[in-house]
């Protein structure tokens, strides 16, 4: 699972995933932490975008800097990516948002897509399909077939957990998707779900579990 699948070892990601599992952690503090998790890996995960000159005046001089040249578009899927997607907006406001709404149909486990707005034409030179859990990868799987096939050729993939089912999954159907994640958890339970994982991102963030 090397080359593309990047697991953040910075101690601030670690110190915060810690907070997220925690079932003591309440939605409130829980979506920060979602929120602040995911900035950091996207840091890390932009590192490679690319800049164009850029000329300002300070108080003092002209200086010569740097903007992104890039057009970036954040892909949450609906519903439990929409804190990651926020906390993206935060420090790169140009960022185009597109949702894409897929759930895993629970007696299957297989993904259904039920809502996409993406325009006729790729509008983004990247594409960031945010969704906090990787399990069987079935949703990031079918959210990056969607992509390609509306036309985009740069994607990559951030989430906070996964499983080694869903990275699998995800690399052997998409290996040209670089993966960011916080971490790599044992495996997946008989309903699907991730071990230790945290529970339901969704549910958890949104106080309906």
């Amino acid at each position: 699972m090397a080359g593309q699948v990047h697991v953040s070892r910075h101690p601030l990601v670690q110190h915060k995933l810690a907070l997220l599992r925690s079932k003591l952690t309440e939605p409130k503090k829980f979506r920060e932490l979602v929120r602040e998790i995911a900035q950091l890996l996207f840091y890390e995960a932009s590192q490679d975008l690319a800049l164009a000159p850029l000329t300002v005046e300070t108080p003092l001089a002209t200086a010569q800097g740097y903007e992104v040249a890039e057009r970036v578009g954040v892909i949450p899927i609906l519903r439990a990516g929409l804190g990651m997607s926020e906390a993206i907006i935060n420090i790169l406001p140009t960022v185009h948002v597109w949702h894409l709404g897929i759930f895993r149909d629970h007696e299957t486990l297989l993904p259904v897509t039920y809502y996409n707005k993406l325009p006729k034409e790729p509008d983004i030179d990247l594409s960031i399909v945010v969704d906090p859990m990787l399990a069987t990868g079935g949703s990031a799987v079918a959210a990056v077939n969607i992509l390609k096939a509306w036309g985009s050729r740069r994607i990559k993939f951030l989430g906070l957990i996964a499983a080694p089912e869903g990275v699998r999954a995800l690399t052997e159907a998409h290996p040209d998707v670089p993966i960011h994640l916080a971490a790599i958890d044992s495996h997946l339970n008989e309903h699907g779900y991730i071990v230790p994982g945290l529970g339901d991102a969704g549910d958890r963030q949104f106080g309906t579990g």
